[in-house]
């Protein structure tokens, strides 16, 4: 019974060659020993933080309306410091602090030394998002200290640079409250000298307290007038009466009647001004107002820039570590004799199946 094409003949077929596959694998044990030992170990350090809300760079509300500060930040608050994590800038730090050409024993005359430098940077350093929304960076180093130092000082530096991204808001925001408040100050000024201008023009420096004295010195010429007049008429049917005295009553009601004309002129002119000034004396204080609130409010920013705080919350930082992170040099070594096993496996067969074919004549024949 031929067996060739079946199990049993594979099988026989792989006894036969036992030695060989032995040989091909004890080669390769060999061989991925001796490479597995050269290759250096790693080790690897991970820090892990949350992003802070920018609500905390705030300047707190000016007025009674008060808002919740949120403390962690959202998801595009993560966004945002996951970008820094993996900006070049950190790169470029990391690079020029630890002398990385160096250390990484790469030339940095070359004009591909700084895509190199990068490149391998960029195998060493990850960034991830957890499943808890925190965000962890990893270093690894063949210098169990240099990959701790490094990864704690890649999180100072996104902490630093997610502050100056806050902070240059900030001035930005401060620079154009300060352009307001100036031209606020200005058009204030402005009002303030229109107001003045009217007030000269009218006579009006206080329309409640010279409207009320206008009145009650109108209404005191107009009585004496009123009884000015009552005398003379009666003086007038007493024949007894001087001639004097009639010519000093009628001087005197002459008196009265310019001075309640004059007092009925100015109160005309004051009511024309008073409408107009009141407007302005509203606008002018509600100006006021605004320029005192936009004040404060610059204050408050001013005082929120001065002010620490954090664009991160650690909640683990790098340490130390004391076991290895790669190579797994026993994973290594299995890895390459069951390879070399299956490929000497395939090579057996196909050099059993093909072993009675004349390849001369296939390539003469082509």
């Amino acid at each position: 019974m031929e067996h060739k094409d079946s199990l049993l003949g594979v099988i026989q077929t792989l006894f036969k060659w036992k030695k060989q596959i032995f040989y091909v694998c004890a080669i390769a044990a060999v061989g991925s020993v001796i490479i597995a030992l050269l290759l250096p170990d790693y080790y690897e350090s991970s820090t892990i933080f949350y992003a802070a809300s920018p609500d905390l760079a705030k300047p707190e509300g000016v007025g009674p309306i008060e808002k919740d500060k949120e403390y962690y930040g959202e998801s595009e608050d993560q966004d945002r410091v996951l970008t820094i994590c993996e900006s070049s800038k950190i790169a470029e730090r990391l690079i020029q602090k630890y002398n990385l050409y160096a250390h990484y024993d790469i030339d940095s005359t070359h004009k591909r030394a700084p895509y190199k430098v990068r490149r391998t940077l960029a195998k060493l350093y990850t960034v991830v998002k957890t499943k808890y929304d925190a965000i962890e960076i990893t270093v690894e180093d063949k210098d169990p200290q240099v990959a701790m130092n490094m990864v704690n000082d890649a999180r100072e530096m996104v902490n630093e640079l997610g502050q100056s991204l806050i902070k240059n808001s900030q001035l930005q925001a401060i620079a154009k409250q300060e352009k307001q408040l100036n031209e606020q100050r200005r058009n204030l000024r402005a009002l303030g000298d229109s107001l003045a201008n009217l007030r000269r023009a009218y006579g009006i420096y206080n329309t409640v307290s010279q409207s009320e004295l206008f009145a009650e010195l109108l209404a005191k010429s107009e009585s004496r007038l009123t009884r000015t007049r009552a005398r003379l008429t009666q003086f007038k049917s007493n024949k007894r009466t001087p001639r004097d005295t009639l010519l000093k009553l009628q001087s005197n009601i002459a008196g009265y009647e310019e001075e309640v004309k004059s007092l009925q002129s100015r109160i005309e002119h004051f009511n024309k001004g008073m409408s107009v000034i009141d407007a302005m004396e509203q606008e002018h204080k509600e100006a006021r107002d605004q320029t005192g609130l936009d004040n404060e409010r610059l204050k408050q920013f001013k005082a929120a820039y001065q002010t620490p705080f954090t664009a991160i919350y650690l909640i683990e930082p790098g340490e130390l570590p004391i076991v290895k992170s790669r190579p797994v040099r026993s994973v290594l070594v299995v890895a390459s004799v069951f390879i070399a096993f299956v490929f000497s496996i395939i090579g057996v067969l196909l050099l059993e199946t093909y072993r009675d074919v004349n390849w001369k004549e296939i390539i003469n024949a082509k």
